[in-house]
């Protein structure tokens, strides 16, 4: 998908927010050390503040073979051990599954191995000697936002179908109806003019609509009453229509749990013959509706944001 220009970052939104009322559920830890010492004295913390430790590893090997075996939701990281480091053993758990969450705890503690730990999706990293408050903070801030975040996976998409609905109709007074659903996962061309509106939050996302020169131009003259003074007008009142759609769908979200913080990001006009959208690096959900002026494409999509859960 193209990017929207001009889109400003996701907001820093403090996790004990997210936290209020939430309920989490049972979390599986693995527990990566070289030192049995290390992990006697993690396990114990974990045990004593209610996660599940489900295994433990010293080592690369012992790292693919434990996740395998375990599948857990989290693992904590040593940063040194004898033959690998905790990079690389991070790289070899997502691997497996790209969803579990890493949480370093070493005695090495720089801006150098912190920012290369966030290059490899570590989700937080904490120095040892290990302080239980600490350790349950930081677990707590990350998979509260995993949770949050399959929340979200979960209801967005109806969420918006039902703006696109339910905007159409207060526009112009008339219907859509849902021809086509699917998960976009490779480049599709659209013509005419396609509107992209960035989402930014703690989970930043993007939605397109997309629909045919000839669909625009008579959905604008619908709306106006009247025709339009030329492609600009068309243009404008297109991406007002969009900017509608996405805020009306962020709002009902934001209903839902205002830990999401969604906000929408002024429009992004693309207008063409065989315009190619390449997909995002996240996946996004595409329905095609059948409408009295023409087809109309509406693409949507979050992701995961960057949790901040560092001491």
């Amino acid at each position: 998908m193209v990017e929207a220009e001009g889109s400003s970052p996701p907001p820093t939104i403090k996790f004990a927010y997210i936290l209020r009322g939430y309920v989490m559920k049972n979390i599986r830890v693995v527990v990566v050390d070289d030192s049995a010492l290390s992990v006697a004295l993690i396990s114990e913390i974990l045990e004593r503040n209610g996660y599940e430790v489900v295994g433990s590893a010293g080592g690369l090997d012992e790292v693919k073979k434990v996740i395998k075996e375990t599948m857990p939701d989290l693992v904590t990281m040593d940063m040194t051990m004898p033959g690998t480091d905790g990079l690389e053993c991070t790289r070899a758990v997502h691997e497996i599954n790209k969803d579990i969450r890493v949480i370093v705890i070493s005695s090495m503690m720089d801006d150098e191995i912190v920012s290369q730990a966030k290059r490899n999706r570590v989700s937080g990293y904490i120095q040892k000697p290990v302080d239980d408050g600490d350790l349950v903070a930081i677990i707590e801030r990350v998979m509260s936002a995993e949770e949050l975040f399959t929340v979200l996976k979960s209801e967005y998409f109806e969420v918006f179908k039902e703006a696109l609905r339910d905007g159409l109709n207060r526009l112009t007074k008339t219907l859509i109806t849902y021809e086509e659903e699917f998960l976009c996962e490779s480049e599709y061309t659209t013509e005419g003019v396609a509107v992209m509106i960035g989402i930014i939050g703690e989970f930043p996302g993007k939605m397109l609509i997309s629909l045919s020169k000839s669909t625009a131009h008579v959905l604008t003259t619908t709306v106006l009453k009247r025709e339009p003074s030329g492609n600009d007008e068309i243009v404008e009142t297109m991406s007002e229509f969009a900017n509608i759609v996405a805020g009306n769908a962020c709002s009902v979200l934001n209903k839902r749990n205002r830990a999401y913080g969604l906000r929408v990001s002024p429009p992004s006009v693309l207008r063409g013959d065989n315009m190619k959208i390449s997909p995002l690096n996240y996946p996004t959900y595409t329905v095609i509706g059948e409408t009295v002026f023409g087809k109309m494409l509406m693409n949507v999509g979050f992701k995961r944001g960057e949790i901040d859960a560092w001491t």
